[in-house]
């Protein structure tokens, strides 16, 4: 799902979610940016899953769904109109990803490889292995299993483009229809998904960047669901009064709050582990850098609203309303910035000297 640079603008500035009260008056208008995203701990395969779409087989049986599918924009839209889960495994090749979505009526269309297949009802994966926000990778899928995948350098946000040449090499992908596709005769019950994502195609350079154990990463599902109705025997999509297609919906795992998958920032938290315990949806405790990164991103929101009403970035953190200094429970950080009217990088030290950065790209480093 693509959007570009000028729509984030506009709903960048309207998003609302939690924080500690004494945040408030520097966070405000941009709550629902740091709502915490979903976790999930994927636990190790011993036996690697039957890939044929089927994800009733024996590597799958204990293994924990995620929460089901919200609306992207989160507790401001209904909840979905049908359930949608993933659960995860991985080994030292693969990350396996299996889908349930529920669906009475099971259609789709398009049949080649990277076509855009979010024009059909599709599921999504979005994949950020440096949790960075650079260097991610997306995969979407029809019920007929035609393909779409591609990668990106950063997001569109920040001028990233897209690389539709890119291919995950040793993907594989399987559908099972639970019910008959393209038939408004009946009444269908699900389509399931089987993935296996190698990491040698989620690795930059010659070396493959295999899990560790406790490593963290980025990653989120989404679902394009279009309203349709049946004429002359087939599904159509709806249209408004003007004859316009109206606007799919997105269901997504972790809400990102505006609709938009491409803000890394707001995927959930993939941890990997080594035990065969299902320990699967867990509500994880995130590290110390991953609290207070947050105060990063909050430079990075109040920067682009800054440029678009001044035409350049603010030159101190005073300008923007934001104090420099930083409490988590009882360590203290100081946040610095440098700018120019075009760029800008900032950093937040802890009392141990470490340091986290972001730039006018959005880059963590």
């Amino acid at each position: 799902m693509h959007f570009n640079l000028k729509l984030l603008s506009i709903l960048a500035l309207i998003m609302v979610g939690y924080l500690p009260a004494k945040s408030q008056t520097s966070f405000s208008g941009l709550e629902h940016l740091f709502v915490t995203p979903k976790s999930y701990t994927a636990v190790f395969a011993a036996v690697p899953p039957e890939l044929d779409g089927d994800i009733g087989d024996k590597a799958w049986k204990n293994v924990s769904w995620t929460d089901l599918f919200e609306d992207i924009e989160g507790d401001r839209r209904p909840k979905p109109a049908h359930r949608t889960r993933v659960k995860m495994l991985w080994d030292k090749t693969y990350l396996y990803v299996a889908a349930e979505l529920e669906e009475p009526h099971i259609w789709g269309g398009l049949e080649n490889h990277d076509d855009i297949i979010y024009y059909d009802n599709d599921f999504e994966v979005f994949i950020d292995p440096g949790n960075n926000t650079h260097d991610y990778f997306e995969i979407e899928v029809n019920a007929l299993n035609t393909l779409l995948d591609l990668y990106l350098p950063k997001p569109y946000r920040n001028g990233g483009a897209v690389l539709m040449s890119w291919n995950a090499p040793g993907l594989v992908s399987k559908v099972k229809i639970n019910g008959t596709l393209n038939n408004p005769a009946d009444k269908d019950s699900s389509w399931t998904v089987e993935m296996a994502i190698p990491f040698k195609a989620l690795s930059m350079g010659n070396h493959v960047k295999v899990p560790r154990e406790g490593e963290l990463w980025r990653v989120n599902f989404s679902r394009v669901q279009w309203d349709t109705e049946i004429k002359d025997g087939r599904y159509v999509k709806l249209k408004d009064r003007s004859g316009k297609v109206s606007p799919e919906r997105n269901w997504v795992w972790s809400p990102q709050g505006v609709v938009n998958m491409h803000l890394p920032e707001r995927w959930g938290y993939l941890k990997f582990t080594m035990t065969e315990s299902p320990a699967g949806n867990s509500l994880m405790q995130l590290p110390e850098p991953e609290q207070i990164k947050k105060y990063l991103w909050l430079i990075y929101y109040r920067q682009k609203e800054y440029e678009r009403e001044n035409r350049g970035y603010a030159l101190s953190l005073s300008s923007l309303g934001i104090d420099p200094t930083v409490k988590l429970k009882d360590k203290v950080f100081k946040l610095h910035m440098t700018a120019t009217g075009n760029q800008f990088r900032a950093t937040i030290r802890s009392e141990e000297n470490k340091t986290i950065s972001i730039d006018h790209d959005g880059h963590i480093r």
